[in-house]
């Protein structure tokens, strides 16, 4: 789907390849291995750890990326201190049960220093709807709460960024307006498919170029463990 790659195109961008091709990277919180394995093909023989919370998503990621994965929650990271190169976490703080300081506490001990973390989080409580229930989504952040939750959990060099802008508009009317009652997580037609990816890949260019996006439906964050 169009916005599973344009996330995971936006969290591989954050993650610089030197550091991270010979650090152990661990995808806390993998699902089903989407990211593992983009990560995977993009730098090959980097050293890839998955965790996740359910045993089957565990299994299907295993076997999707070929990289270990391990079976546990985010708070409760079952690594030695300064494990990690790199630590990404892409939609789970805001999941129902997920204790969001307890996990940045611990993303922060299994992080090498110098190390960096990469989130992503969904963006304005407000637009919360039918489709966060559907995948158990219990928040939703704005930027400055995130900086703020980084801060406190004793991250440094915290950078955020709005992603999702120019189909912001489309998100909004579908969810508060036509009130679509379960999850938006569905392949479309493909041309449809390809424009909207065409669409990921233009805000990427202009991110990439240092241009601040106003508004979007998630939030990328970065920070580094001092």
């Amino acid at each position: 789907m169009w916005w599973f790659r344009g996330l995971h195109a936006n969290l591989l961008a954050q993650l610089p390849g030197e550091r991270v091709a010979d650090g152990p990277v661990l995808d806390a919180g993998c699902g089903t291995g989407g990211f593992l394995a983009r990560f995977a093909a993009a730098i090959p023989g980097a050293m890839l750890v998955g965790l996740e919370l359910d045993p089957h998503a565990a299994g299907v990621a295993r076997r999707k990326s070929e990289c270990p994965v391990c079976v546990g929650s985010v708070e409760g990271l079952p690594f030695a201190d300064g494990s990690f190169e790199a630590v990404v976490s892409a939609d789970v703080l805001c999941h129902a049960g997920v204790d969001e300081r307890g996990a940045l506490v611990a993303f922060r001990r299994c992080l090498r220093p110098g190390g960096i973390l990469v989130l992503n989080l969904p963006a304005y409580r407000w637009l919360y709807s039918a489709h966060d229930a559907a995948v158990a989504n219990v928040r939703r952040y704005g930027r400055d709460e995130v900086e703020l939750m980084l801060r406190e959990s004793g991250f440094a060099g915290v950078h955020t960024r709005y992603w999702n802008t120019l189909l912001f508009p489309m998100m909004v009317l579908r969810r508060k307006l036509w009130r679509s009652a379960g999850s938006d997580v569905a392949l479309l037609p493909a041309p449809v498919e390809r424009a909207f990816a065409a669409i990921m890949a233009l805000e990427r260019w202009v991110a990439a170029r240092g241009v601040p996006l106003p508004f979007g439906g998630s939030i990328l964050a970065t920070a580094v463990k001092p």
